[in-house]
């Protein structure tokens, strides 16, 4: 195993945060590890672990939730070592045209040049009322694990 220098951390998640943010599955999935999940913490129909799969799933499925993509705005990036934490907000307008500006810290592990591990910390309570219900009429669930 070798680590990585933070500056090629930071780097690559912010790929991962631009191709995230422009509801792009398939540049958001090189950057993952295949052992790769998130882990969305808090109290809501969002949370939970997710796994490579379901992350790459589920940036696909905001292409019709988020047709304007997350738009992420980076506000600071802090990487040491395999960790890189990034504070964001979001300027998005959904599928039913309803703004949705989510504030977001996101708190990446970095192995061998893959992202990991991504803990998610936002206001669950705002993704729950503005996103849930696009996300059931879509049929696409939250697909925790």
């Amino acid at each position: 195993m070798t680590a990585s220098a933070p500056d090629d951390n930071e780097a690559l998640v912010l790929r991962f945060i631009a191709a995230m943010s422009a509801n792009d599955a398939e540049g958001a999935a090189m950057c993952l590890g295949p052992d790769a999940f998130t882990l969305a913490k808090g109290f809501s129909r969002f949370t939970g672990k997710r796994q490579y799969e379901t992350i790459v799933g589920t940036i696909n499925a905001f292409r019709e939730i988020v047709p304007s993509g997350l738009r992420l705005e980076v506000g600071s990036v802090t990487a040491a070592d395999e960790r890189v934490v990034v504070e964001a907000e979001g300027n998005a307008l959904t599928s039913a045209g309803k703004p949705y500006c989510n504030q977001y810290c996101f708190v990446f592990t970095v192995r061998d040049g893959l992202i990991r591990q991504v803990n998610e910390y936002f206001c669950t309570r705002l993704a729950e009322e503005v996103l849930w219900p696009l996300v059931e009429a879509a049929g696409a669930g939250a697909g925790a694990d």
